[in-house]
């Protein structure tokens, strides 16, 4: 519709009055708070493990927790999976370092292949996979794997299970106090962080130096 001159220079002037009055209005308004977030970041706990970050507070009430956790992975998953990932890979670590460094002391299980003389820890795997035996044992960890889910599933959904627990050992627990079973429990979480940095390690070592226990080896050899 056509609207008179008059009457649009009118409106052109209250939109800018408007316009000015939220201007001036924000000038007075509090900071962004972008500054007030940094303050805080600066005066929250710090962690122990890692000084200059804040403390993972998930992590809080959890066996072994020194506040790591850089990645703040435990913002975005359940702490009591986490927990359950933690436990597993360290239970297979310690079982894996034992394994590795057995065999190439020369530990065997007879009867043994012809074909298997002579490997190292490090070098029966392709020869394991040739024969097979890696595609079943993939297959067997599998449906262990399958199985675990079924209890993990409960607990995330508020069983009451406690993360790793399957109930091999629990007898070694009975009569003791909650100190000692939480003393217990600590010991493995430790053994199980060494294990899985000392199972890289070995692995790394044999491989880079092809050689064997105890893995020490120089560059350019």
């Amino acid at each position: 519709p056509f609207y008179p001159l008059r009457d649009q220079r009118t409106g052109t002037m209250k939109l800018a009055l408007l316009a000015s009055l939220f201007g001036a209005a924000s000038a007075f308004a509090p900071a962004t708070t972008g500054g007030a977030r940094a303050a805080v970041a600066l005066n929250a706990e710090k962690s122990p493990a890692i000084p200059f970050l804040p403390y993972p507070e998930n992590c809080k009430g959890y066996i072994g927790d020194v506040g790591f956790d850089p990645l703040r992975v435990s913002d975005y998953f359940p702490m009591d999976y986490l927990r359950e990932a933690e436990l597993k890979h360290g239970r297979i670590c310690m079982m894996a370092w034992l394994g590795f460094v057995s065999v190439d002391l020369g530990a065997r299980i007879y009867p043994l292949p012809a074909e298997w003389e002579g490997l190292t820890a490090a070098t029966a795997h392709d020869k394991l996979v040739e024969y097979g035996a890696m595609g079943n044992m993939l297959v067997w960890f599998g449906i262990a794997e399958m199985c675990s889910w079924l209890a993990i599933s409960s607990m995330l959904q508020g069983s009451g299970r406690e993360a790793g627990d399957y109930g091999f050992g629990a007898q070694y627990l009975e009569g003791k106090t909650e100190e000692q079973i939480n003393t217990l429990k600590l010991q493995e979480i430790k053994n199980g962080r060494l294990a899985m940095l000392a199972f890289s390690g070995v692995v790394t070592q044999s491989v880079l130096f092809d050689t064997g226990f105890p893995y020490f080896g120089t560059f350019g050899n």
